[in-house]
């Protein structure tokens, strides 16, 4: 338990894409919680945050709900959702712990807007980055919901799992700013993430300079097609272009 309690109070500090609650392993935390699972087989439940999703961007825009593409929406809460699942995964093991991020043992609340709230077991201390730890993130949790997305709507493979190599980046490039002597510890754990199959179409490595291999279909979001070089992401494949 007190071993656990370092690994949450490690994560809380990394920052809110980090922080999670917890619960014992195998036991259902009391509504409104709910089981990560179901957006990897419910497609309803997915079809509903991805039209959340699109509501909200639309009215950040201030923009009609119908002038925001589906597919630009599916990718944005996708890349919301991996982000929450490799972040806790990769700040436990930089700080020295492990999280089971196995869909069936998570627990979430459908809010909209940052950082979901997310429940995991309770995380143990130890453990060393190894590539079956990295295999079984992937495959367990993040390639699920990721292929359900690419059935919910039409998204490319491509584009979904350029999401989660940014995603993974991201995290490591937070947990390095945050926790500057945990910098080797988290791009070792990028690294190992990067070098599974699952993210073969990547062609640079993680790091301070990574550039993803696919578009987040963000920049679509600008209504004046002339100024769509402003709304790219920094680590976008398009940035690369003159």
């Amino acid at each position: 338990m007190a071993g656990g309690g370092r690994v949450l109070d490690g994560l809380a500090a990394l920052g809110p894409f980090f922080a999670v609650d917890s619960h014992p392993p195998g036991e259902a935390p009391a509504p409104p919680w709910r089981p990560v699972s179901e957006l990897a087989t419910q497609p309803g439940v997915l079809s509903q945050r991805i039209a959340a999703t699109r509501a909200t961007l639309a009215a950040r825009g201030g923009r009609p709900v119908g002038e925001i593409e589906s597919r630009v929406a599916a990718s944005a809460a996708h890349l919301g959702i991996v982000a929450r699942l490799v972040a806790p995964a990769v700040g436990a093991a930089a700080v020295g712990g492990r999280v089971d991020m196995r869909l069936d043992g998570l627990w979430w609340q459908d809010v909209v807007g940052g950082p979901v709230p997310l429940s995991v077991p309770e995380p143990e201390p130890g453990g060393a980055v190894t590539g079956e730890w990295a295999e079984r993130l992937l495959r367990d949790a993040v390639a699920p919901v990721t292929d359900a997305t690419s059935q919910v709507e039409r998204v490319s493979g491509q584009v979904l799992w350029g999401n989660v190599a940014s995603g993974i980046n991201a995290a490591a490039s937070q947990v390095a700013r945050a926790r500057p002597d945990l910098a080797d510890e988290a791009w070792a754990c990028a690294r190992a993430l990067f070098a599974s199959p699952w993210l073969s179409r990547e062609q640079h490595p993680p790091g301070p300079a990574f550039r993803r291999s696919s578009c987040c279909l963000f920049y679509r979001l600008v209504p004046d097609a002339r100024s769509w070089r402003s709304a790219i992401c920094g680590d976008c494949v398009l940035g690369g272009h003159s």
